[in-house]
């Protein structure tokens, strides 16, 4: 990985219990952030990847796992402490909560036999598990990452929210359209919602009107807009003005396109209008941008 484009960042940390840590990591910029945080090896490590992508690296580099958009990542070794080295991609966002095996056994004490490295046959094993982010954790999750209440309830907000995420996590439930969504009807909403991204995404250079995309995915437009931010955390049209910034960059990067080629690619009809929009998202213009590549 190339260090230059590498930037050193913090969790925002906020202890939520004894025992029980939330981290976010809101990488919104054009570069790879490293993080790194010494963690004991009594905490069950749970990791979700709301945005983009990011690696775990493990053993001085020797063995890297890698967690993407909508994913989770369960880590647990009682053996030996499991210290976070996470490079997070960009405009990607983590969050990630830490629970001691102790406070996790007091949670479940009732009834820990379905949670599979509570057995006794397994209890002193190393566990990982990976999984999809569902609709209602997607929720909580973007709950947590775009925090903008009152800094004075900020530590209740967050242990409420950090238990629903667990809680959610291990829902035995098979029929998950009867789980309640804080803002929308149903889980069939959610997807709606999700269809939306993928349909702006592939039109990209030509998108719907917002009524439009309503009315293809089936949703009222209040519903829409109110949907997209929960999930999403941004409007629509900030969503898709990101994403087709880093498609941008990424077909700069390739080479293989001039600018015109590259902001036509991405739907502006006149290269002055790219221009300021790229200066817009990343401070610089496309040509500058492409010479600090070879410089």
């Amino acid at each position: 990985m190339d260090k230059e484009n590498n930037a050193i960042s913090t969790f925002n940390e906020t202890k939520v219990d004894d025992g029980v840590l939330v981290f976010a990591l809101k990488n919104d910029s054009a570069k790879v952030q490293s993080v790194a945080k010494a963690v004991e090896s009594d905490y069950i490590q749970f990791h979700f990847c709301v945005k983009g992508a990011s690696r775990f690296i493990f053993n001085e580099g020797r063995y890297t796992l890698n967690i993407l958009e909508e994913n989770s990542l369960l880590l647990y070794n009682p053996k030996r402490e499991l210290p976070i080295n996470l490079h997070v991609d960009p405009n990607s966002w983590i969050i990630s909560v830490l629970i001691s095996i102790k406070k996790f056994h007091g949670l479940f004490s009732q009834e820990a036999g379905y949670i599979t490295f509570l057995s006794e046959d397994n209890k002193d094993k190393k566990y990982y598990k990976d999984g999809v982010i569902s609709p209602s954790m997607a929720i909580v999750l973007n709950q947590l990452i775009n925090f903008n209440l009152n800094n004075s309830i900020k530590h209740l907000y967050f242990k409420a929210k950090a238990y629903e995420l667990l809680s959610l996590y291990f829902n035995r439930s098979e029929d998950a359209d009867i789980e309640q969504c804080p803002f929308l009807v149903d889980e069939t909403n959610v997807i709606k919602i999700r269809k939306a991204k993928d349909i702006i995404i592939s039109k990209m250079a030509a998108p719907p009107t917002l009524q439009e995309l309503a009315d293809e995915i089936g949703l009222s437009l209040k519903k829409l807009k109110e949907g997209f931010k929960q999930i999403y955390g941004d409007s629509v049209f900030s969503f898709l003005f990101d994403y087709k910034m880093e498609v941008a960059r990424k077909l700069l990067e390739a080479g293989n396109d001039n600018v015109n080629e590259v902001g036509h690619k991405v739907g502006y009809s006149t290269s002055s209008h790219f221009i300021a929009a790229f200066k817009k998202k990343y401070g610089t213009t496309p040509k500058k941008y492409v010479m600090s590549l070879t410089s």
